[in-house]
């Protein structure tokens, strides 16, 4: 019986703020695996030894060789760095463009509200990575098509919720009643908004970057993402896959890689969610 009251005791409960500091600091530790990595270890990722084909973990190589003698290390840094930036870069590129649209369609409302509301029920109506594959068509395997279409498919959610959010914001009375004393819209947008939304954008910048890390992975997995030898991950599983039997360590690594950095991110936005 006393071991059921200490079980369920405080002591024994994990919360969002376990959560949010677990997904932090893995995010920490491979943030500094993808940043660092590539500057410390002093192997070209590209760079072929034949000789030295699914060499195993250890020795010469720490954790291992691919089918072309490439290093595993040195290709999973510059991989997740590529996975950060590029996770990273769309979340801007969506976050930006969406809170401030969402920002101007709660502030504005009538016509302006539904031009975006128009564009946004357009751009949900097309599967995300078909509206990605639509602009990889007309260069495929480069970063600038991708980014883009990820950002396309990304931003709605940032508008929707921000605008939605704003509204009931500015619909309380202690707004009304900070207009009547005179404070301007940017004193309301800093004191009232902001705090409110601030902690939303978070959580969903964080399930941004764990989408356009899936995204990035999954196109260039079937081959109309980035393309080899780019150290992509998704693109190391399927080189490695054929060689499962052999080397089965070598393909998981960069799939590991893959659920670490998802992982790190949705534990970072249920913390902050809760």
């Amino acid at each position: 019986m006393s071991l059921l009251n200490d079980v369920s005791s405080p002591r024994f409960k994990t919360g969002p703020g376990a959560a949010r500091l677990t997904g932090a600091g893995l995010l920490i530790l491979l943030g500094a695996f993808a940043l660092i990595g590539p500057a410390v270890i002093p192997v070209d990722p590209s760079a072929q030894d034949f000789g030295a084909s699914l060499a195993p973990i250890g020795g010469d190589y720490v954790l291992g060789a691919d089918h072309y003698g490439r290093s595993l290390l040195a290709r999973l840094a510059h991989g997740a760095r590529l996975s950060f930036g590029m996770a990273f870069l769309t979340m801007l590129a969506a976050a930006i463009p969406g809170v401030l649209l969402g920002l101007l369609a709660a502030r504005k409302g009538g016509w302006a509200e539904r031009g975006l509301e128009l564009v946004a029920t357009v751009v949900l109506a097309l599967p995300g990575l078909m509206l990605v594959l639509l602009l990889l068509a007309f260069s495929p395997g480069n970063y600038g098509p991708l980014f883009l279409g990820l950002a396309l498919t990304l931003w709605v959610e940032f508008y929707r919720v921000t605008k939605a959010t704003t509204k009931t914001v500015l619909a309380q009375p202690h707004i009304e009643a900070a207009r009547m004393l005179g404070f301007g819209s940017s004193y309301i947008l800093t004191r009232y908004v902001l705090p409110v939304i601030a902690p939303m954008i978070a959580t969903l910048a964080a399930f941004a970057m764990a989408s356009a890390i899936i995204a990035v992975s999954t196109l260039s997995a079937i081959s109309v993402g980035l393309q080899p030898p780019t150290p992509e991950l998704g693109s190391m599983i399927v080189e490695l896959l054929p060689y499962y039997s052999e080397a089965p360590v070598h393909v998981l690594l960069p799939a590991g890689l893959i659920f670490l950095l998802v992982l790190g991110l949705q534990l970072l936005a249920q913390g902050e969610r809760a």
